[in-house]
């Protein structure tokens, strides 16, 4: 499911999918994406760059074109790999520098950026 919240600048997309699930925030206030991964007990922390990740409104228009035709074809679409390194868990810096939307999904969680 996914909740946008264009006043406040963020979208919550919550994967319900037994092992694979996971919650994620794109928030285009601070400019970071977060996504914790149930599985791993992790966040992944990722800037959100322009030119790949498109803007909070297109969102909610590929998720509604996903849903009224459960098939699209975007060159917007976002895949996205991490590649484990070293964690840390969250500082007071941090999470400001992430926002509170961040901190409220991962704190006390290994980060990986």
């Amino acid at each position: 499911t996914m909740t946008i919240h264009n006043e406040n600048h963020f979208a919550e997309v919550h994967v319900s999918s037994g092992l694979y699930s996971s919650d994620t925030i794109f928030d285009y206030l601070h400019g970071y994406i977060a996504t914790r991964l149930f599985s791993r007990n992790a966040c992944f922390i990722l800037k959100i760059n322009k030119e790949y990740i498109p803007e909070l409104q297109e969102i909610g228009r590929l998720a509604f074109e996903k849903k009224a035709i459960k098939k699209i074809y975007s060159p917007n679409n976002v895949w996205v790999q991490f590649q484990s390194g070293h964690s840390v868990l969250g500082s007071i810096k941090d999470w400001f520098v992430y926002g509170k939307h961040i901190e409220q999904l991962c704190s006390g969680l290994p980060l990986y950026k």
